[in-house]
């Protein structure tokens, strides 16, 4: 148990360091890009905009462009990383100590927990220079917050693992992850589609991230609250266990 608390905070740390180390690529460029949306879609196309869900429209879009930014870097963060480990041939180290597959998973999933909520504070800094912020649910802010960390660091794990070379990495992002996260209502509310639209949008498991997360920060919702963590916790239990297979199998490190 010691040992294995030890490998976990090795790669924890390690992970750490790698965010803080190349900060100009890992916590700039959000923080740049989300000032960039605050402008353009909060100010200059917001203000020409009426109230959405009883919010201003800069204040309805600042949670949805926090869970952007703690999707699309704790995937990326894992994904490179892990992938990183395995071009470096430093990976069949892991596979020869003795650590189990689910220490080195969390030590990873650290990492992506660790720059997700680095880069979520710098978003709602950020987000101080144009409204005011709130928090309605503390609690509920929170748990979205760390949900979507380990969902999506747990699928950049999954890419890692599937992946042979750097391009491999940026495809699930590209043509998944991005228009699942600008489907997801991160700068509409549901309620504004039309139908079938609308009916359409709920198969999009990132609309349940972003609606919690913005109950939490505003007290508003377009899908349930249960739901939405049912959601989460379904999505964490399931790609956790994929993970966890194939780490046991092998896939990708030993063949």
């Amino acid at each position: 148990m010691r040992l294995e608390l030890i490998a976990f905070l090795t790669i924890a740390r390690r992970e750490l360091r790698r965010i803080v180390r190349i900060w100009g690529q890992t916590l700039v460029p959000p923080a740049i890009t989300m000032a960039l949306y605050f402008i353009i879609f909060g100010k200059l196309i917001g203000e020409r905009l009426g109230p959405v869900g009883g919010h201003s429209y800069i204040d309805f879009i600042v949670p949805g462009l926090v869970m952007m930014s703690v999707i699309t870097n704790a995937y990326g963060n894992v994904s490179s990383s892990f992938f990183g480990a395995k071009f470096g041939r430093y990976v069949e180290e892991f596979m020869v100590a003795p650590l189990s597959p689910l220490t080195l998973l969390l030590g990873y999933l650290a990492g992506a927990l660790l720059r997700g909520v680095l880069v979520g504070g710098l978003v709602l800094i950020v987000a101080l220079f144009f409204t005011r912020l709130s928090i309605a649910d503390l609690g509920v802010t929170l748990l979205a917050l760390i949900a979507a960390a380990l969902i999506f660091g747990l699928a950049g794990f999954i890419n890692a693992i599937y992946a042979k070379k750097f391009d491999d990495i940026s495809i699930i992002p590209t043509f998944v992850l991005t228009p699942l996260t600008y489907l997801g209502g991160v700068f509409y509310s549901v309620e504004m589609l039309p139908s079938p639209w609308r009916e359409l949008s709920l198969v999009n498991p990132i609309l349940y991230l972003v609606n919690a997360f913005r109950y939490g920060m505003l007290g508003t919702s377009d899908v349930s609250l249960g739901m939405a963590f049912l959601v989460m916790i379904l999505g964490t239990l399931a790609l956790g266990a994929m993970a966890l297979a194939l780490l046991h199998r092998g896939v990708g490190l030993r063949h």
